[in-house]
């Protein structure tokens, strides 16, 4: 059974309320505060407007990659109850927790066994670790047989070129399943019908 799911790269309010008020919320709801590259990149003076709902169940990611301090700072001030952090090595990780008070999700790309392996520089810092493929937003995939080496007691989320037909494959895998591409349509704008076809499906 998986853990949960989280739904990443929401940048408009219809979808986000939406999905808070859906009968099977994901468990977490991501937003890419830094990375101005993607397409689902959302602005400070937007997460302010964004950001002043009722979360209810679901917990709100900071998608964050090698965030300067200044960034941190106006991050620190929304309800985010997760930084999750690419390109951060572990002591900057460690400072950033303590500093901020949040949890953490240090996201690792995937493309061998030795980038598995990293994940043991952060055990002790990190609350999740996100596997996710060396594309960023591009969604690849990578092998997740690379990942039988890690223990059961490591919080796994995964990520990469994942589908909503996958999700059942997934079922006897204790993992937190991440998309974002594959609820979107052919404008690269969130798609409601798929979105409510994910939940409904990983209710099951």
């Amino acid at each position: 059974m998986i853990k949960g799911i989280k739904i990443c790269g929401i940048s408009d309010l219809e979808t986000l309320n939406y999905i808070l008020n859906h009968p099977n919320p994901p468990k977490f709801i991501g937003f890419i505060c830094n990375f101005k590259k993607s397409k689902r990149y959302v602005s400070y003076e937007k997460l302010e407007k964004l950001l002043n709902v009722n979360k209810k169940s679901s917990s709100f990611v900071s998608v964050l990659v090698d965030p300067k301090e200044e960034t941190l700072e106006k991050m620190s001030n929304f309800n985010f109850d997760f930084f999750q952090l690419y390109d951060v090595n572990p002591k900057k990780t460690k400072s950033i927790k303590e500093k901020y008070k949040v949890k953490i999700i240090t996201a690792l790309t995937i493309s061998n066994q030795y980038d598995v392996e990293r994940y043991k520089d952060y055990v002790g810092i990190s609350d999740i670790f996100l596997f996710d493929g060396k594309g960023y937003e591009k969604s690849i995939s990578f092998d997740h047989g690379l990942l039988n080496t890690v223990p059961k007691s490591i919080n796994k989320m995964i990520a990469g070129n994942i589908k909503i037909d996958d999700i059942p494959n997934f079922k006897n895998k204790d993992y937190f399943i991440d998309l974002s591409g594959a609820l979107e349509n052919k404008e690269g704008k969130k798609d409601i019908k798929k979105i409510n076809r994910l939940l409904n499906l990983s209710s099951l």
